[in-house]
Formats: structure tokens, C-alpha cells, sequence
């Protein structure tokens, strides 16, 4: 019997994070997520799938380092975890754009790095990006942009570093998603279908599927890369 791939997806109980446990679980593999505050949610998804949830704060970079490092080595790393700071950036507290920094740039720098000393060859290091890395139309969100433009340098620099032993590194920028933050009836659903070709919100398993493919052995050549899946909304 083929061993099973093992997963490790920080960020996993909810929306998109929740839809990449689904999927690889789907496919046969060891999964763990981890999940801050929404403990049940958390455990209906554990239930659901069989996978196991750990509670870890991706803010805490000695927390992120140790869920890793206990994970054992890992075939394939997704980094789903982040959050949002929106409005005023006259306005902001430094602590919640600090955090903001924590969860989105220094959690998969650290468990990107972390993962990758125990990672077997031809592993899968895969960051949760966001198309408002490439194109930025709103006011208000300029520290959320910049984290998620980070996650390209973090990309082409560690494929460079890892691609010796033939593990890749890609970020995957999804636009408008369909989640309980993002509802396709919001209020800015006008304002968002403006900015896109395909004018409706994109579904969670939609951007699962890409993940799933990065992570199989038809992507093995694809590293250093972004792969954006926004109904065109940064065309």
C-alpha cells in the first residue's frame, strides 16, 4: 500500500482553508489544520474528514515553528492563514498592522523555512496569496497589499533556494472567493463584479483544485510562480 501523502494546511477551518482539507482528504491524504479561534468549526471539520485540528495562532512565530516542526516531515505545506486591516492607514494602530505583518509575511516565511528542513525531495511549499498582490482598486487596504505582494518574493526567492532538491514553491492568488467574510450578495458585489471579466465570486473547492494540482506530480517543473484565479478582476 502506497504511503500516504501528509499535509499540513495552517489555516484550515473555514472558506478557502476549509475547502483545501476537504480536497486533500479527498485524495487520500494525511491532513492537519490548524484553526485560532473557531474551535467549532474546527472540530465539525475534523469530524467531517478525518483530519486532526490543533489550535495554533499563526501570529506567534515560536507557535508556528513548533506546529511545524511536530508535524514531522511534510510532503506538502499550505500556508492558508491571514488576516485584514481595512480603512484609513492615517488612522490604523501600529499593533494591528504589526499582527497583520505576523500572520500574513512572518508565518510562512518561518514555516516555509521550517518545513523545508525535514521535507523529503520534490516537496509542495504552497502560500495563500491574493490577487490584490498584483492590483489594488480599493482605498483602504494598502498593509493588506503589501503583505500579499511579500508572499511573491518569499516564492521566487525560496524556489531558488529549494529547487535543488526539487521542491517548489508557489503562491496562489485567489480574487473574489464566495466566504462567510466574502458573501457573493455583500454590498460591494457591484462594485466588484465591475472590476471582472467573469462577473461572479469564485468558490472555495475552485482554489482548492488549483492547490491540489501544484501539490501533484504534474506540477512538479511549476515553482517560483503566481497563479492567479480572480475571474480576471486583476487583468
Amino acid at each position: 500500500m502506497a504511503r500516504k501523502k501528509t499535509v499540513l494546511v495552517l489555516g484550515g477551518s473555514r472558506g478557502i482553508g476549509a475547502a483545501i482539507v476537504r480536497r486533500f482528504t479527498a485524495d487520500g491524504a494525511a491532513v492537519t489544520f490548524t484553526y485560532v479561534a473557531s474551535a467549532e468549526a474546527a472540530d465539525a471539520l475534523a469530524r467531517e474528514t478525518g483530519a486532526i485540528a490543533v489550535q495554533t495562532d499563526s501570529a506567534d512565530r515560536d507557535a508556528v515553528i513548533a506546529r511545524v516542526r511536530q508535524s514531522g516531515p511534510l510532503d506538502v505545506l499550505v500556508v492558508n492563514a491571514g488576516i485584514v486591516v481595512f480603512g484609513d492607514p492615517l488612522t490604523h494602530d501600529p499593533d494591528d498592522v504589526d499582527r497583520l505583518f505576523q500572520v500574513n509575511i512572518h508565518a510562512p516565511f518561518h514555516a516555509a523555512v521550517e518545513a523545508a528542513r525535514n521535507m523529503p525531495d520534490g516537496g509542495r511549499i504552497i502560500v495563500i496569496g491574493s490577487a490584490n498582490g498584483d492590483r489594488m482598486p480599493l482605498p483602504g487596504m494598502a498593509a493588506y497589499a503589501l503583505s500579499k505582494s511579500a508572499m511573491q518574493g518569499l516564492a521566487r526567492g525560496l524556489a531558488r533556494d529549494l529547487g535543488p532538491r526539487g521542491i517548489t514553491v508557489n503562491v496562489v492568488q485567489p480574487g473574489p472567493i464566495e466566504t462567510d467574510l466574502s458573501p457573493p450578495e455583500g454590498a460591494l458585489k457591484d462594485l466588484i463584479h465591475s472590476f471582472m471579466s467573469i462577473k461572479r465570486y469564485g468558490r472555495p473547492e475552485e482554489v482548492a483544485a488549483l492547490v491540489a494540482w501544484l501539490a501533484g506530480p504534474e506540477a512538479s517543473f511549476v515553482s517560483g510562480a503566481m497563479h492567479t484565479i480572480d475571474g480576471a478582476f486583476a487583468a
